[in-house]
């Protein structure tokens, strides 16, 4: 089975469950933090020949309202377990800069286990640590951004109290069992020619680029790319022995090149964006203020606000904005 197929049967599972109504507030609330892995995951972690305590690494694309939960397996590479649908994230496509701008965090993060909440106001959560050190470098405030239950976001990625739980448990587990930390990377979209081509007048179209770099990485090899900070920006790879280490502002050392395959795919990708700008590929897109899964859009504009937070939130936790997810301009009227 390829990525793409098992990402759509993932989803398709996940859809029915909400739909059905096993997205429910009937979750307990005062041992939360110690909640177990559930049985169907376990199977399929045995049936992809992934440990308990294997390490896990998490994508965020907020375009396309989806995390994804990656998990090493027995031949070392990394393999999509999960691909969970966001209730919630707000603000534009884009980095967030300052506290209260309702932007949700654009870049890579490393999540230990002391950024763990197990008792969040939104059921469970982790942190994502921001600002990172390039972040704090160039100035940009904010705290809490947060990966957490319910469906309301103010620069949080909010993907129900059901999915969170099972999520938080996976890889609550994976750090218990050894691993550091894990890493998060949260991108506006899936970084492919079309959505790049789509988006190459935004003022962020070169930060974009930058982490297009370590999105190829991962796509090609399927392990996490180390990624540092120097002249302001990211780059990915390992310097040269004997090379001074990258500081987030400094002058980058030199860096030793990325695997053939994955230069490759980058400068490909570059040529097909070249190729549909010369064509005259444009769309343009504003949010109102984030967006939603479309099942949760479903349910939102059919049942509305009050039955979605009963079904995403044990405390009931009202959904941010419901007006603008509804106005989400990549979802069908």
């Amino acid at each position: 089975m390829n990525i793409r197929n098992g990402l759509r049967i993932s989803l398709l599972m996940l859809t029915t469950a909400a739909i059905s109504g096993c997205v429910s507030s009937t979750l307990d609330l005062s041992n939360r933090g110690s909640v177990a892995i559930p049985a169907k995951v376990r199977t399929d972690m045995r049936e992809k020949n992934m440990s308990v305590k294997a390490p896990v690494l998490v994508r965020i694309f907020k375009k396309e309202s989806e995390l994804e939960l990656w998990k090493q397996d027995s031949t070392g590479k990394y393999a999509l377990l999960r691909t969970y649908p966001m209730c919630r994230w707000s603000g534009q496509l884009g980095p967030k800069k300052a506290e209260g701008d309702r932007q949700a965090p654009e870049g890579f993060y490393e999540v230990n286990y002391s950024r763990l909440n197990p008792n969040s106001q939104f059921y469970l959560s982790f942190d994502l640590g921001f600002p990172n050190k390039l972040e704090k470098a160039k100035g940009y405030t904010g705290s809490a951004l947060m990966v957490h239950g319910a469906c309301s976001s103010s620069g949080c990625f909010a993907i129900s109290d059901e999915y969170v739980a099972e999520l938080y448990s996976i890889v609550r587990d994976a750090l218990k069992g050894g691993q550091t930390a894990f890493q998060v990377q949260s991108y506006p979209f899936r970084m492919e020619p079309e959505n790049l081509a789509a988006y190459s007048s935004n003022p962020n179209y070169d930060f974009w680029l930058d982490l297009k770099k370590g999105y190829d990485h991962f796509e090609v090899t399927k392990e996490p790319p180390k990624f540092n900070f120097c002249e302001g920006r990211y780059r990915f790879g390992s310097p040269v022995e004997g090379q001074l280490p990258a500081s987030a502002m400094g002058s980058c050392p030199t860096f030793a090149p990325e695997p053939e395959m994955v230069a490759s795919k980058t400068a490909n990708d570059l040529s097909k964006v070249a190729t549909l700008l010369d064509e005259g590929y444009t769309k343009t897109y504003a949010y109102s203020d984030g967006g939603m899964h479309p099942i949760y859009r479903s349910i939102l504009s059919q049942k509305g606000a009050d039955f979605l937070s009963k079904r995403t939130s044990s405390t009931k936790v009202p959904v941010s904005r419901p007006k603008a997810a509804l106005s989400d301009p990549f979802l069908p009227k």
